[in-house]
């Protein structure tokens, strides 16, 4: 997993959204066990604390669970998984028509320029 953080806001946040993400292409799967807080903390060059803080949050959201004497694992849940994939999916969707809408395209102008690209990709 790449841990790459930026100035703009809290490094757990990040953290957060990037075991989010992990779970929702695969990475992780459903019951998978995750590293300890100390090898996360250690693979992202973070403190300890901050993944502490980040993942409780995540159990919290109940995408992990803790197992008392084991560690912490994935949700076993599918549907919560594949919400969260369509969660992200919307998110991402949101912002490209955002972006579209700073260049000055409507939505309707946007899903044209979409259904052009996707003829000209099927070769029509």
């Amino acid at each position: 997993m790449s841990w790459d953080f930026n100035g703009t806001e809290p490094i757990y946040r990040q953290i957060i959204e990037r075991v989010r993400l992990s779970v929702a292409v695969g990475e992780y799967n459903a019951g998978d066990k995750l590293p300890s807080v100390r090898e996360l903390a250690a693979e992202a060059e973070v403190n300890p604390n901050t993944m502490q803080k980040a993942l409780y949050e995540l159990e919290r959201q109940g995408l992990l669970t803790a197992k008392r004497t084991s560690g912490r694992y994935i949700t076993e849940d599918e549907e919560l998984i594949a919400g969260l994939r369509e969660q992200l999916a919307r998110e991402r969707i949101e912002k490209f028509f955002r972006d579209m809408e700073s260049l000055g395209l409507s939505r309707e102008e946007t899903l044209k320029i979409l259904e052009r690209g996707s003829k000209n990709a099927d070769g029509v």
